[in-house]
């Protein structure tokens, strides 16, 4: 991972241990593998299903590591003790997994034949689709563990995957530029008609899931 010469050295100030940029590096680089593990899973599982079922079950997967940045201004939000061992303890979302579906079955069916592999570990799960945020937001979020093969060591290391469909990622995405204008006038108001779209958005996956199962049940009959 590319870090600028800034970055470094603002690291190098907030952690306390010795050799902590060293560790860091370490660290993210651990974080990088075990989001190309879990990413290999769900890409060996989409072919599969796909030829099981003649269509993908996801349409996209997007990956990402925390910046630096990000990292240290979460651990100071959260009164987190500034060295490497505290941001792998308390930190569930530096490596990220983004995976975007056509339909909302096809999220849990992925969810569950992820978590059936027998070396992934579910350390927590927060379903907003089931029961969304306040604002509309909707999404199946996982954290899980995922063991890593390294020189010298087995270490098991946490990924955040987000399953959305490809509505609900347009709304979040949109919603997500949105919230971070300042200023905005007649703020509530934006916000009830956000949360009105997340809920045309939900019913038009249901709708779409619903035209798909009636072209597959015609399709066998």
């Amino acid at each position: 991972m590319e870090m600028q010469a800034e970055n470094i050295q603002q690291i190098e100030m907030l952690l306390s241990e010795k050799d902590g940029i060293l560790r860091f590096r370490r660290t993210i680089m651990q974080y990088e593998c075990a989001m190309l593990e879990i990413k290999t899973k769900l890409d060996v599982l989409n072919t599969e299903l796909s030829l099981q079922k003649s269509r993908n079950p996801f349409e996209t997967i997007k990956c990402r590591i925390k910046s630096p940045e990000s990292i240290l201004e979460k651990m100071k939000r959260n009164n987190i003790p500034l060295t490497v061992e505290d941001m792998e303890k308390n930190l569930n979302d530096i490596a990220g997994i983004r995976v975007i579906c056509s339909f909302p079955d096809d999220i849990y069916m992925l969810a569950d034949c992820l978590l059936a592999q027998d070396d992934i570990r579910l350390v927590a799960r927060k379903d907003y689709i089931k029961k969304p945020k306040p604002n509309g937001y909707r999404s199946l979020h996982l954290i899980v563990e995922v063991p890593i093969f390294l020189t010298d060591e087995k270490k098991p290391m946490r990924v955040e995957v987000q399953f959305r469909t490809i509505a609900m990622d347009f709304w979040a995405s949109l919603e997500h530029k949105m919230k971070y204008k300042k200023h905005i006038a007649k703020a509530e108001s934006i916000s009830n008609e956000l949360f009105y779209c997340a809920e045309l958005i939900a019913q038009l996956d249901g709708r779409m899931q619903q035209i798909r199962e009636k072209i597959e049940d015609a399709a066998e009959a």
